[in-house]
């Protein structure tokens, strides 16, 4: 999809989505307030920033010798763990205001892949819509020196009734795709939007902004304070937001919408997080595994030229060609 309006891990993937031609205007800092589902629809803040024109360049600047210790990923907002899984319900309102159940697991693996020179950890997302899986992806992060969190990169599939009918995949430094931020490493309000990354093939163009800080978010995984709130736009998708919750030391625990763009009025909560267990893990490295055996065929100029999965630091690349 040119714009994955489910959840991203921390983008979707899905998620979850942002533009090249747009940034936020002037966020704007609220310490005290509690969650938005109290006074207003679910989802929904009112008040806050709303976006504006902007020059913003497509994509960010990207230095190799910036990352040190990629693979350690643990920035404050958006730490990923190898063996973490997250789990997220919630819903969708469909164009008719009838309401779909949806379901988001984001599992961080303990495969790195080489993207561009950097290793990167990968997460295997899965996307249910009532019930049914409609999407799966294979994501990639890395963390540069100042503590910034990169996403290198994706590749989804899109499922109906079982069958794959898209894999949009976007990959650092194949056909014109560039990394881009997914978490800055001190993220304040006022500050620039950022690229979350630019993939041109596939109509990726999402960009992030600090939206809010110093929230108090309550889901069912438990109530958090210091909260930050990431607005991110895509170039496809006017007068729309997908609202990320971020809360220190866990990452993304709830996401919601903003504007009358917005098609899907997606809304998710943080409901489970949990250490996976060796048959846990077991069953992710299968499915991750199986997934990258997917993608070589189905995409070979762009997955198809990069390097296997490897499990883990010193381990023996995992042969999925």
């Amino acid at each position: 999809m040119a714009r994955h309006r489910h959840l991203r891990p921390f983008a979707s993937a899905m998620f979850l989505a942002p533009v090249a031609c747009f940034a936020l205007a002037i966020a704007i800092s609220l310490s005290a307030l509690v969650d938005a589902r109290d006074g207003h629809p679910e989802g929904v803040i009112q008040g806050a920033a709303k976006p504006a024109a902007s020059a913003a360049k497509q994509f960010e600047d990207f230095d190799p010798k910036s990352f040190v210790n990629p693979t350690t990923i643990d920035n404050k907002w958006m730490p990923l763990t190898p063996g973490t899984r997250f789990t997220y319900d919630g819903k969708t309102v469909e164009d008719d205001g009838s309401t779909v159940p949806h379901k988001v697991v984001i599992n961080v693996t303990e495969f790195v892949k080489t993207i561009g020179g950097i290793r990167s950890v990968v997460t295997w997302d899965l996307d249910y819509s009532d019930g049914e899986l409609v999407e799966a992806e294979l994501a990639f992060f890395a963390q540069d020196k100042d503590g910034r969190v990169w996403r290198m990169g994706e590749y989804p599939e899109e499922y109906d009734g079982g069958k794959v009918v898209a894999a949009p995949a976007w990959i650092h430094g194949f056909e014109d795709a560039r990394a881009g931020i997914m978490m800055p490493a001190g993220p304040q309000p006022g500050t620039p939007s950022y690229s979350e990354g630019w993939g041109p093939a596939v109509g990726w163009t999402d960009r992030g902004k600090v939206d809010q800080i110093g929230r108090t978010t309550t889901v069912p995984a438990g109530r958090y304070t210091d909260v930050i709130v990431i607005a991110e736009t895509s170039a496809s998708e006017a007068n729309a937001e997908q609202l990320k919750y971020y809360a220190p030391g866990v990452g993304n625990v709830k996401v919601g919408w903003r504007g009358a763009g917005e098609k899907t009025r997606e809304t998710l909560d943080l409901t489970k997080v949990e250490r996976l267990d060796a048959k846990g893990m077991a069953e992710v490295r299968a499915g991750a595994l199986k997934m990258e055996k997917s993608a070589y065929t189905r995409s070979k100029n762009v997955y198809g030229r990069t390097t296997p999965l490897e499990q883990g630091p010193g381990a023996k690349t995992q042969a999925a060609k």
